[in-house]
């Protein structure tokens, strides 16, 4: 069902060093996605990302490839009910958690 939705994606593999975030925040600015990308302590990304689900599958499916110098091993997606709390996309810095 069309809508406004909300995903939690890690994406796990060469991902950090290869402007991956870069390269999602690019991806969802086009799309008209809010949200936020950030590097995690362990090696991998997580994003997430508010917008039309039409254009969050397509999100997610460029994370799926990534950028040329990326290799991504293995993604996980949550989605979850929208809740409209951004009003851009952004890199924030690592997680340390």
């Amino acid at each position: 069902m069309p809508g406004k939705s909300r995903v939690h994606v890690r994406v796990y593999g060469r991902v950090q060093g290869v402007f991956f975030r870069a390269f999602i925040k690019s991806v969802a600015e086009e799309l008209g996605i809010t949200g936020w990308v950030r590097n995690v302590e362990d090696g991998s990304v997580e994003i997430v990302a508010e917008g039309e689900e039409e254009s969050l599958q397509k999100l997610i499916a460029e994370a799926r490839k990534g950028p040329p110098l990326a290799f991504v091993e293995r993604i996980e997606v949550e989605w979850d009910e929208y809740r409209g709390e951004f009003t851009n996309f952004q890199i924030k810095k690592r997680s340390f958690s």
